[in-house]
């Protein structure tokens, strides 16, 4: 039986914050990010709310039909070298101005981020924690891949933990590079997906 996929409107953005909020409470990323259990309590949603907000504005976001998966897509042009602008100092500033790891993590993740050629990237996925192995995730993820295989596009994200390198691996993303290693924090690994011709 497959997964009900649809594209999230405006209206499923309290769902999709929530989804976020809820899925990466524990991720060593946010918990880097927002050091201490009550205080990433307090603060993580708004980090996800402005995640949300953009990817709404400028990508896709696709859900569940049942609203327990997420993710968040961008489409990125072959001229877009990310890297240096103020958007980042302006996100800490509208979530959490006194903590810097809310920009760095960002001006990071830029600064790894394969330039030159067209992609979607996988900003993030989330699955509510009472859901996680059902292969929500993998079903959001495949169908998108499909269309870049059509399409001849490649994809890229960045895994955040071990299992979902893992997953990724599975398919058909490989780590781009060395990993980034967050001061005094966790590993991620940016990887690619090459596009995979049509099965004959």
């Amino acid at each position: 039986m497959g997964v009900a996929i649809r594209a999230a409107g405006e209206d499923d953005r309290e769902l999709v914050v929530r989804l976020l909020d809820e899925s990466f409470q524990d991720d060593p990323v946010s918990a880097w990010v927002f050091p201490g259990a009550a205080y990433r309590r307090r603060t993580h949603h708004r980090l996800m709310a402005a995640f949300t907000d953009l990817v709404l504005a400028e990508g896709r976001i696709d859900v569940t039909e049942d609203g327990a998966a997420c993710a968040l897509w961008l489409s990125v042009p072959a001229d877009d070298a990310g890297g240096a602008d103020d958007s980042p100092a302006q996100l800490r500033a509208a979530v959490d101005p006194d903590n810097e790891r809310v920009e760095l993590i960002v001006r990071l993740m830029a600064r790894v981020h394969p330039a030159g050629r067209a992609h979607e990237y996988l900003w993030m996925i989330g699955v509510t924690p009472g859901r996680q192995g059902e292969g929500l995730g993998t079903a959001l993820i495949e169908s998108v891949l499909d269309r870049c295989d059509r399409e001849n596009l490649p994809a890229y994200l960045e895994a955040s933990s071990d299992r979902s390198r893992r997953l990724y691996e599975r398919l058909g993303f490989a780590s781009t590079g060395p990993a980034l290693d967050l001061p005094d924090g966790p590993r991620m690994w940016p990887m690619w997906r090459e596009p995979r011709p049509p099965a004959h």
